[in-house]
């Protein structure tokens, strides 16, 4: 699979600041030094465990569960390296990559970026070689076997000709006593970059389609050609995905990492880059998201919750697809600690909109922006930010609590059934449910009762319309771990509503066929359409002289709802979408290049 790209004008950025002495800095994407290196580096050197875990079903951790470690790589923008450790102390372990640990100490513990930290008690600091600070893309990630119990890490082949960064995750396995298996050896010689790749802890992995080109026939990194399927069964056998869901690639993303314009936030919402109409990847983001919520259910069976949130310009105005080309900022590189949740800011005007969102995203988490534009540490400058420069380390002994928390509802008569999935290695001593109404302050207690497999079941009582519900679930394990859903409870809860009877709608203007996107259009079209309520609805695409050439849809539309059709297959022209139904006919034009 070959993509074209857009070609970009970007700078070739040679940071001589910013680090604990003069070094060139090296960019997220590949310099024109490395590209050159290419045709004679060995990417698949051995290392580690070069077979798959042996456990059965293995289970890739997902960023939001309980974390012993945050690690990062010391080598350049140590301001923003400062605040990321003097956030993340206070909730978990902070292991620091440095080839200078005592220069490394010393500017932690100085005046620099907001004073010396309270203590290093909290901060382990490990003397290793590096090449970059990039440590997502190059770190190793976590997966237990048998779901809950033996933690383990697994590495991929590092897409970048840095070979200290690469066995960086050697380096971490050492310092905590645990086994790194890795995907350096045919035929399972993956190349693969943490940037890429989002989990939802469920089994369910995303990704852009970079996957596929840098394992395909002829790739840079001489590893043995892979297409799809065999590329989802080498991160099914050494990482328990059982669905690697792949995204187009974006135009204007000079690297094709999704933790550039996404972030999974729970099982069932996405958190999704905005542009404005048409501008720089806007539109390709829109399809791809489309694509998958047309394509895809989440854990639970259910469509996945999509909320935007937007991409910023730069101060002057400019955009991704501007020439000169303005940096890629973005909100979504952020970093779940636990009960802390640390993401990337810019400036004001849109600092407070993202700030917003994520209060509300995210009820009783700690948020904490850090400046990744400020002149003296413009990292995004560089490609990347928060999540980039971060990555995790799951717990020994998770305590995994699962739940489809409850939407809003007519119901006043019958009690809120909660169903919770609680899994640990010992077992499940009990689970409780704490629910309260808006304005309490105590929560009330119910104990869940035992149901099938890993189920457990507990009841709110039924209440009046008008009536807002705040809970939580919580669990014992048999050895006494102890462990809450949301993580942040009680501070945080789900919550939903009683709502009163729906009142009818106005039988005019039934349907709405808004503009197509992209326009023109050379792959996958999304096409919104809004059903005021239930309507059997007929979609399909007809040429200029009014042949059917595609049926998109046939079937029960209600509310927003995004179709979406591939028109790479047809010869470039004028087509016309059309819908049809009891309300008639409506129609809207597309041009396919």
């Amino acid at each position: 699979m070959k993509r074209i790209f857009t070609t970009l004008s970007i700078f070739a950025l040679s940071f001589t600041a910013f680090s604990q002495e003069s070094e060139q800095v090296l960019p997220r994407y590949m310099t024109e030094a490395e590209k050159a290196k290419m045709s004679t580096y060995n990417f698949s050197q051995a290392k580690g465990i070069e077979t798959p875990p042996p456990f059965d079903n293995l289970r890739t951790m997902a960023e939001w569960e309980e974390i012993q470690a945050l690690t990062i790589t010391w080598r350049s923008f140590p301001s923003i390296l400062k605040q990321i450790t003097r956030a993340a102390m206070e909730e978990t372990q902070v292991i620091i990559f440095s080839e200078n640990p005592g220069s490394t100490e010393s500017y932690l513990m100085g005046s620099a970026a907001g004073g010396p930290l309270e203590s290093m008690a909290n901060v382990q600091i490990v003397d290793a070689e590096s090449n970059s600070i990039w440590i997502r893309d190059y770190g190793a990630n976590t997966v237990y076997g048998n779901r809950v119990d033996t933690l383990t890490l697994v590495d991929w082949i590092y897409n970048r000709p840095r070979p200290d960064d690469d066995v960086i995750p050697d380096v971490l396995a050492d310092v905590l006593g645990i086994d790194v298996y890795t995907t350096t050896s045919a035929p399972n010689d993956l190349v693969n970059t943490g940037g890429n790749f989002m989990s939802d802890g469920q089994g369910t992995a995303f990704a852009s389609e970079l996957i596929l080109e840098e394992n395909e026939p002829g790739n840079p990194y001489n590893v043995t050609a892979k297409d799809e399927e065999e590329i989802d069964d080498i991160l099914g056998n050494f990482q328990g995905i059982s669905r690697y869901v792949k995204m187009t690639a974006l135009p204007y993303d000079i690297i094709n990492h999704i933790d550039m314009h996404m972030k999974i936030l729970d099982e069932k919402t996405l958190l999704i880059g905005s542009y404005p109409d048409d501008i720089a990847d806007g539109p390709q983001i829109n399809a791809n998201i489309d694509y998958v919520v047309n394509n895809f259910l989440n854990y639970f069976g259910e469509e996945y919750d999509v909320i935007r949130i937007p991409m910023p310009d730069s101060p002057s105005g400019l955009w991704p697809d501007d020439n000169p080309a303005g940096y890629y900022r973005t909100y979504t590189n952020g970093v779940f600690v636990n009960k802390t949740f640390i993401y990337p800011s810019y400036r004001e005007e849109y600092d407070t909109t993202a700030a917003r969102i994520y209060g509300e995203l995210l009820p009783g988490y700690t948020l904490v922006p850090i400046d990744c534009d400020d002149p003296g540490s413009q990292i995004i400058a560089l490609a990347g930010a928060i999540h980039c420069i971060t990555h995790s380390v799951g717990v020994n002994d998770p305590l995994l609590i699962v739940h489809n928390s409850l939407a809003d509802t007519e119901d006043q008569i019958n009690p809120y059934e909660v169903m919770a999935t609680v899994e640990h290695r010992s077992g499940i001593a009990s689970s409780t449910l704490h629910w309260r109404l808006v304005g309490d302050d105590d929560f009330n207690l119910v104990e869940m009762s035992p149901g099938e497999g890993v189920e457990w079941l507990g009841n709110i009582p039924a209440q009046p319309v008008g009536s807002v519900i705040e809970y939580y679930v919580s669990a014992v394990a048999e050895n006494g771990k102890t462990q809450m859903r949301p993580i942040v409870a009680p501070e945080g809860f789900w919550s939903f509503e009683i709502l009163g009877t729906v009142t009818s709608v106005n039988t005019q203007d039934l349907i709405n066929l808004a503009n197509v996107y992209p326009n023109p259009a050379t792959d996958l079209v999304s096409i919104p359409i809004n059903a005021r309520r239930t309507l059997d609805v007929t979609v399909y695409m007809t040429d200029i002289t009014g042949k059917i050439v595609k049926q998109i849809h046939s079937g029960e539309i209600a509310g927003d709802r995004r179709l979406s059709v591939f028109v790479n297959d047809l010869a470039p022209g004028v087509y016309t979408v059309v819908a049809e139904g009891i309300f008639g006919r409506t129609a809207t034009p597309l041009l396919v290049r």
